[in-house]
């Protein structure tokens, strides 16, 4: 009898576990999680789970099970009572940018964009009442409005219903930051309607550059809070749909196509000058900003984006740029929300968010004077230096002044550090095993994936001679590995061709130290090292992370799924929302190019050879970084292809982050190895959503392998997917 009672009252108590409590929204948990300046892992490791579930349930995208939920509801109940939600309250004025931190007040980086002195405003016409519509519906099309690329014209146009102004005011969040409560962009049409986030539509008065801009800055409610207590706001985004463009005056396409930006003489900019507001160096183009002098401390900046001018890539937003207004608010604000409002090209975003998340100053107290100055923020890149002479192009200046114009450096002159591109011939045990497909696998975010704790210099190099190899300072180091014996049905990990290194040659710290792991002598002859360095990308990695799986659990692709269920959901992942699937292939996107601006090399075709360019005079022009992190990469595939190997797979192909090996069946599942229980073979290729673990990325059959490898001696890991890889931006 007593074993009955007691298990009725397991029952019972289970009941009240299943019962306890009610979680609140998402939001208000990472809310409560960060004031008490808790992470994940924290919690994660008090509740006997993993970080990335803890990820999930503040997400949303999973609930917690008993007895966890218990529990976690115990730790936000108690976060709760001493942290309350915060009463609104006004916004405090804060103190004059040019006192605190001079950063803050200056819209553009370049020197050459120097703002004039403050001017006499225009006056704003009265904007008109905002209306709302629900996320989930269409947006009402008002009459007069354009649905193609030619608007309506203005005389022509038939008036607008009046709409009713609303009673009172929308409630703007708590967690919402007051001065951008419309959300980070609008995208305006050729009615005036100004399609923000969440679909709210409102109504915006302006018919002239400066009025939209003067409109922008005083009653829109766009933008959005830096993601750094030392960096900037994001300044708002207008983005302007061929309708708007033709109501503001701009032409239907660029005539200057080479520049790509509107001749100083055109109407629009003289406008735009008339009314003391200024543009970038970069002009008037498919991305335009437009700033005058900082106001006691506030910025006076707006973002254009001109869709009929290409701003949006197809390579990197698909199909964005030709969606319905609302779609594309819906498109650019989900990948602001979770990446950064976008700034330009994908690349251009995927710097700019290294900046953003580590400003290169911050505000310091002056000892002699008590005054607020600008000083070097520990952690960032704070000022530009120059490359060491190997990890320069032969267009800079270090170089010009080192060897002739058109000398070809050889690997003791240069650092080579880049992706893979390698394919081999097939053995002849390969073509007689009975294996029927080519099947590729493809790392998620690999480059991401390297960033990750990756210790990259900060300062300027230091060179020295016959150096003893550091593996934690960060650095170019001139090594042979020419002695290393590797087994030939592998790519070798020190050149990106797979060849065998000939001689000395340069490489990064990271390829050096796997030198170290396979077992090779380490006797470096000269080495440029940097002593200032730390893990700079670590935060722009984890936003890129998250906003990657936050998107990849829209499409229905989550953490945790067997692999038969991830690679049933990777089959048509993309065709669960155009929408995510756009801001999928922007963060992608926004990943390599972010990289690649690294070592960004001159635009014009016109360069004076041996002379500077613009890009040299940022803080993030740093092409040790990129090599370090590249060779990361291409060693950290390299390592599991090894492990592979050590059961008997053998790669036939590598491009950059894609394998491709036989297999007696079409899945990867067919060829990847797994232990007597069941699991991946360890420190080998996972599948999974995860960066670093792998999807499928196509298969061929085993006779169109040996034709592309012997007849056409093509890389068949370029056209696995049964197109080209490099032309489809992979």
């Amino acid at each position: 009898m007593p074993d009955a009672q007691e298990g009725l009252f397991a029952a019972v108590d289970a009941l009240l576990e299943e019962a306890a409590g009610t979680l609140p929204p998402p939001g208000e948990r990472v809310r409560l999680r960060e004031s008490g300046s808790l992470t994940q892992a924290q919690v994660a490791k008090a509740l006997r789970v993993r970080r990335e579930t803890v990820a999930d349930w503040e997400a949303a995208r999973k609930e917690p099970r008993p007895p966890k939920r218990a529990a976690y509801i115990r730790l936000l109940e108690g976060l709760a009572a001493r942290h309350p939600v915060p009463e609104p309250t006004a916004v405090p004025t804060p103190p004059p940018a040019s006192e605190v931190h001079p950063a803050l007040s200056a819209a553009p980086s370049s020197p050459a964009a120097a703002e004039p002195a403050e001017g006499v405003a225009a006056p704003v016409a009265p904007s008109r009442p905002r209306r709302a519509v629900e996320p989930s519906q269409a947006p009402h099309r008002p009459a007069g409005r354009t649905t193609g690329t030619t608007a309506v014209a203005k005389k022509d146009a038939p008036k607008r219903p009046t709409k009713a102004a609303p009673k009172r005011p929308a409630p703007v969040p708590a967690d919402v930051d007051p001065r951008f409560g419309n959300g980070p962009l609008g995208v305006l049409d050729g009615d005036g309607s100004l399609y923000c986030v969440g679909g709210l539509v409102l109504d915006c008065p302006a018919t002239t550059l400066p009025a939209l801009v003067e409109w922008t800055l005083a009653e829109a409610k766009l933008g959005a809070p830096r993601l750094h207590k030392s960096g900037k706001d994001s300044d708002p985004l207008i983005v302007l749909t061929a309708g708007a463009a033709e109501l503001l005056g701009l032409p239907a396409t660029l005539e200057d196509r080479r520049g790509l930006r509107l001749p100083e003489d055109h109407k629009a900019v003289k406008q735009l000058t008339k009314a003391d507001w200024k543009l970038t160096r970069r002009g008037f183009g498919p991305w335009a900003r437009i700033y005058r002098s900082a106001d006691g401390g506030r910025r006076r900046c707006v973002q254009l984006a001109v869709l009929p001018w290409g701003a949006l890539d197809a390579r990197s937003w698909g199909d964005t740029g030709q969606l319905p207004p609302a779609e594309v608010a819906a498109v650019l604000g989900t990948y602001a929300t979770r990446v950064l409002t976008p700034r330009g090209s994908t690349a251009v975003c995927g710097l700019e968010l290294m900046s953003a998340l580590r400003p290169p100053t911050r505000a310091v107290r002056d000892e002699t004077t008590g005054s607020w100055v600008s000083g070097p923020l520990p952690g960032s890149l704070t000022e530009p230096v120059d490359p060491a002479p190997p990890e320069a192009p032969m267009e800079h200046p270090v170089v010009a002044a080192r060897y002739p114009r058109f000398h070809e450096r050889t690997p003791e002159e240069a650092l080579d550090e880049e992706a893979y591109d390698w394919f081999r011939p097939l053995t002849d045990e390969e073509c007689t095993q009975g294996y029927t497909h080519a099947v590729g696998i493809d790392v998620n975010m690999a480059f991401a994936a390297a960033a990750n704790r990756l210790n990259v210099g900060l300062g300027p190099a230091t060179h020295v001679r016959a150096p003893a190899f550091d593996p934690k300072l960060p650095g170019s180091w001139l090594v042979d590995l020419s002695h290393l014996d590797l087994d030939p049905r592998l790519p070798s990990p020190f050149t990106p061709r797979g060849d065998r290194p000939e001689g000395p040659a340069w490489y990064s710290t990271s390829t050096v130290a796997y030198a170290l792991e396979l077992g090779a002598r380490v006797r470096p002859v000269e080495a440029y090292v940097r002593h200032e360095h730390g893990a700079y990308l670590d935060p722009w990695y984890a936003r890129l992370r998250d906003a990657y799986l936050e998107t990849m659990a829209d499409l229905g692709v989550t953490t945790g799924m067997s692999d038969e269920e991830f690679l049933a959901a990777m089959a048509h992942h993309k065709d669960a929302d155009a929408g995510r699937a756009a801001v999928l292939s922007a963060v992608k996107s926004t990943v390599k190019g972010g990289i690649g601006k690294l070592r960004e090399r001159p635009q014009s075709a016109r360069h004076p050879y041996g002379e500077g360019w613009p890009a040299l005079q940022r803080p993030t022009w740093s092409p040790h970084i990129r090599a370090e992190l590249i060779g990361k990469a291409r060693t950290n595939m390299h390592r599991k292809m090894t492990k592979l190997a050590s059961v008997g797979r053998y790669p036939v192909a590598v491009l950059s982050d894609c394998a491709v090996y036989v297999s007696r069946g079409p899945s990867p599942l067919d060829f990847l190895p797994y232990t007597p229980e069941g699991k991946p073979l360890p420190g080998g290729f996972r599948l999974g959503v995860n960066p670093g673990m792998v999807k499928h990325e196509g298969t061929q059959d085993f006779l169109w392998l040996a034709s592309m490898i012997e007849d056409e001696q093509l890389n068949p890991a370029r056209h696995i997917k049964g197109t080209d890889a490099v032309a489809d931006g992979e």
